[in-house]
Order: structure tokens, then sequence, then C-alpha cells
């Protein structure tokens, strides 16, 4: 690998004001594409009857998490597409193609009828924006982890790369705190089915233009630009399939890590509204406001989680998760189930959040460390969107399959068992931190 130097794009030199500024730019595009993605979950209680014909709320819930894991399915493709395109030509133009096409997604769900007026048409092109949206949060991923990585110091690599979690929970957070003002203060229930709804989704597109303005300001990071003038990486190589295969006790470990984290994390957050509403009987609102208040303090635990790992090391936070996410899932999930009080499931959820932070946390930058430059971002990228796919964006579909089974219990068997085959994963890595590929790169 050719030495680098401290430099960008340009031979602009790379001074910590530029560090902090580029990280910052990378990490609101980052907050916009997730909240992007995630106003769909937040809001599909109000817009499931506009877009698919009358039935009851489970029947129609099953339909737009139907849709929401058809969006994860074009994620290995965004993993793929924009994976390669970062590690040829940069991980800051890949970074502003992602949020153009989350967008476009965003304007067109925003715009289409529903099927009272269009008919079929009206599911069919819900589908086709979530497409765009999982193709570019597919891409998102893989390459804000890969920036993020790159552009933080060794000493505190945990530390700034847990923002990519603290921006996708804040996105998250954003999605729901503009569901709660329309709830609470704007408009009324009825209004919200109506079309208070098309609201935050309008939001979302004007948002992703100024992330794309932004992402413009954005430094290349030193490692990537260093390894693009250098002879040992050639355009070839670089974001190749057939070079990513040739590491793939790292692609291995990339989907056994992401599985049990994949499928805590979108289980305790996007469908534990649902779960609140639907399961535990709780109404709307009440449903809404706790995950609202979970997630704030649960956004707060990642950078806390991450300068951990920076001081005692990534794997032993990682086994943390896998013991406890094992041992406590079916017991939290199904106290859960039969909660009594809003105070009772506030601690309940948070303490499910505190174990699933240990993956959350860190599991970019652990990615990020075990492959080289030149496959980087696709190596973080698709081996995870892969995974994400079969175990997250199935998350809710699997949750509502059991509970119309009539076995909801099972599905909290499932998340326990998926955490313990990660722990298995965990037991089995390397150190990441001590074994950093990025650090090779680096003189």
């Amino acid at each position: 690998m050719a030495t680098t130097h401290d430099s960008t794009a340009g031979d602009t030199p790379l001074t910590p004001a530029r560090r902090l500024r580029s990280i910052f730019s990378g990490s609101v595009g980052n907050l916009v594409e997730w909240y992007d993605w995630y106003v769909y979950s937040a809001f599909s209680l109000y817009f499931a009857q506009a877009f698919f014909p009358k039935g009851d709320r489970t029947s129609q819930l099953l339909n737009t998490a139907a849709i929401f894991a058809v969006g994860f399915l074009m994620r290995p493709l965004g993993g793929w597409l924009l994976g390669r395109y970062a590690d040829r030509h940069g991980r800051r133009r890949a970074l502003m193609l992602s949020v153009l096409m989350m967008c476009a997604g965003s304007l067109l769900i925003t715009f289409t009828p529903g099927y009272a007026s269009i008919g079929i048409a009206a599911p069919v092109l819900l589908v086709v924006a979530r497409l765009l949206q999982g193709l570019s949060v597919g891409g998102e991923y893989g390459t804000s982890a890969t920036y993020l990585s790159e552009m933080a110091t060794r000493e505190h690599r945990g530390f700034w790369s847990s923002f990519q979690y603290v921006t996708l929970v804040m996105g998250q957070l954003l999605a729901l705190a503009v569901l709660i003002a329309l709830q609470q203060l704007f408009l009324t229930e009825a209004q919200l089915h109506a079309w208070g709804w098309r609201i935050p989704f309008a939001i979302g597109a004007l948002a992703a233009v100024t992330a794309l303005w932004l992402r413009r300001a954005m430094q290349e990071t030193a490692i990537f630009d260093s390894s693009e003038r250098g002879e040992a990486a050639t355009q070839q190589a670089q974001g190749s399939v057939r070079t990513l295969m040739q590491h793939p006790r790292a692609v291995a470990t990339v989907i056994g890590l992401t599985m049990g984290g994949t499928l805590a994390f979108y289980t305790y957050t996007t469908y534990m509204q649902k779960f609140l509403v639907n399961s535990a009987g709780l109404d709307t609102r009440s449903g809404s406001s706790l995950n609202a208040a979970t997630l704030f303090v649960f956004m707060l635990m990642q950078p806390v989680v991450g300068a951990l790992s920076d001081r005692i090391g990534r794997r032993p936070l990682l086994i943390a998760f896998g013991v406890l996410g094992t041992a406590l899932t079916v017991p939290i999930l199904s106290a859960l189930q039969h909660v009594r009080t809003t105070t009772q499931a506030f601690w309940l959820i948070l303490a499910a959040l505190a174990i699933v932070s240990f993956y959350t946390a860190i599991n970019a930058v652990v990615k990020a460390e075990l492959f080289p430059v030149e496959v980087r971002a696709l190596g973080v990228g698709l081996p995870y969107a892969l995974t994400v796919a079969v175990f997250g964006g199935t998350a809710e579909y699997v949750a509502l399959w059991f509970k119309n089974a009539g076995v909801e219990s099972g599905f909290y068997w499932y998340v326990a068992a998926c955490i313990g085959v990660s722990l298995l994963v965990y037991l089995w890595m390397p150190e990441t931190q001590r074994t950093s590929r990025i650090d090779r790169e680096v003189t």
C-alpha cells in the first residue's frame, strides 16, 4: 500500500478543523438519509389505509411491512453499486449520489395518490419509491462507515465512528418527533389519515437537498486519495467483487456479527412502536412518545460506548451484547407484551437498547477495520446489506406473522437465537482494534 499523507483530493491540507467539518457534513447527510428511511415506518399506521384496500389493522400493517421488507431487498444492490463506486471514484461522490436517490424516493411518496384514486398503481408506486430508497440506504451505510472510519484518528476511531449510529438514531428520532408534533400540536387523527402523513416525506425531500449541498464541501479521505495515486491499487482491483472474495473470513465475519445485531436493533426501534400499540395495547400517542424517549437515551449511549471501545477494545463489547441479548431477549419482550404502565415499558425498552448499544456503537468501525482500502466500502456495505435484508428488513413482517399465527412468543425466541449465532462469531473473531487494516495503511 502506498504511503498516505494527510491531504485530501486536490492536495488541500486536512487540518483538524477540516476533518471535523467533513465528519459533520457526512454525519448530517447520514441523518437525513435515515430520517427519510424511518419516516415510512413511523407513519405507516396512518398511510396503510391510503395505499391498500380496506381490511383489519394487522392485515394493512402486514402489507406496509412487506413493502418495508422489499425496500431492504434493494440494499444489497445499493451496497454493491455504491460500494464499488466509492472504492473507485471516492467516498464523497458516492455519499452525494446516495442522498440524491433518497430525495427522489421521498418526493415520489409525497405526491403518489392513494388506492381510492389510482387503484393498484398506488402500492406499485410505493414499492418503486421504497426500492429507490433501499438502493440509497444500501450504499449509504458502507460508504458512510468507511468515510467516518478513515477520517477519524486512530486513538478516537471508535468514538467518531459511533456517530454513524448517533445520526442514524437521530434520523429515526426526528421522524418520531415530526409524528408527535403533527399528532399533538397541528393535526387531528382524521387529518393525519387523510393527507397529513404526506408532510414528513416532503420535509425529508427538502432536507435531502440541504444534505446534498453540505456534502459538496466534504473532503475526500487521505487514505483513499493516496491509494488512488499509489501503484498498488489498480482501477480493476478497486471495488471489485473478485477482490472482495479474496477476504472470505472478513466477509463471513461481517455477516455473522450483523445477523443478531440488526434483528435486535430493528425489533426494539422500528417495530417497537407497532408492538406497543398492536400487542401491548397502548394507544398510538403513548407508543410514539415512549419510542421517542427511549431512542433519545439510546442515541446518547452511542459515543459513550464508542469511546469505551477505544479503551478496552471492540470484541469485549460485542461479546457483552451477545451474552446479554441471548439471555434476556425473551424475558424482556414477554414482559413488554404484558406491561401495565408506560413507566414499566420505558425501563424495559431502555434496558434492551442499552444491550443493543454494545453492537450498534461499534459495528461500523469493526467492519471497516477488516478490509483494505481498495474494497473497504464494498466489503462493509455488501455483506452487511445482504444480512440486513434477510434479518433486519423482515423483522416487522416476521413478528406480525407470528402474531397473526397466534404464537407471538415464537418471534422472541427467533430474535434470541439469531443473537446467539452472532455471539459465536464474536467469540471467534479477532480484536479488530489491534489488527485494523486502516492502521496498516497509515504511516
